[in-house]
C-alpha cells in the first residue's frame, strides 16, 4: 500500500518537474526575444544618433542662417526620437531581465521537484527490497527516504 501511495505522489512530482522545466524554457525564450527587440531598438537609437551628428555637422558647416535653423530642427527632432527609442529599449531590457529571473526561479523549482521524485523512487526501490528481504531496517530506511522526498516536494511547492 505504501509503495502505491509513494508511486502516485512521485508521478505528481515528476509531472510538476516537467512542467516547471518547460516553463523555464519558455521564459528563457521570451527573454531572448526581448533581448533581440532591445538590441533592435538600440540599433535604431544609434542610427538616429548618426543622423543627428550629420545634421549637427551640416548645421555647423552651413554659412546661411536660414539653413542652420532647418538643420537645428532636425537635430531637435532626432534628440526627441532618441529619447523615445531609449525608453522603449530600456523597458525591453528590463523585461528580458525579468524573464531571465523567472526562468531561473522555475529551474530552481524544477530541480527541487526532480530531487523529490528521485528520493521517492529510491523509497519505492527500498520498499521492494524490504519486502523481499523482510529487513526491518530497510523498511525504516524506506520511510526515511520517502519522508525526505515528501519534504523536498513541499519545499518545491513552496518555492524554497
Amino acid at each position: 500500500m505504501f509503495t502505491a501511495i509513494v508511486a502516485t505522489v512521485g508521478a505528481i512530482f515528476a509531472y510538476m518537474g516537467g512542467a516547471t522545466q518547460a516553463n523555464a524554457g519558455l521564459m528563457k525564450n521570451d527573454a531572448a526575444i526581448k533581448k533581440t527587440e532591445a538590441s533592435n531598438q538600440w540599433n535604431y537609437f544609434q542610427s538616429k544618433s548618426t543622423k543627428q551628428s550629420l545634421a549637427e555637422l551640416a548645421r555647423d558647416l552651413t554659412p546661411a542662417e536660414t539653413e542652420k535653423a532647418k538643420y537645428q530642427a532636425k537635430i531637435d527632432r532626432y534628440e526627441k526620437e532618441k529619447n523615445e527609442i531609449k525608453t522603449v529599449a530600456e523597458k525591453l531590457e528590463a523585461d528580458a531581465h525579468d524573464f531571465d529571473r523567472q526562468s531561473e526561479a522555475q529551474m530552481h523549482q524544477h530541480h527541487r521537484w526532480a530531487q523529490a521524485t528521485t528520493a521517492l523512487q529510491v523509497a519505492i526501490a527500498l520498499a521492494a527490497i524490504a519486502l523481499l528481504t523482510r529487513k526491518k531496517w530497510l523498511e525504516w530506511g524506506m520511510y526515511g527516504v520517502a519522508a525526505l522526498g515528501l519534504g523536498v516536494g513541499v519545499a518545491a511547492a513552496l518555492h524554497i
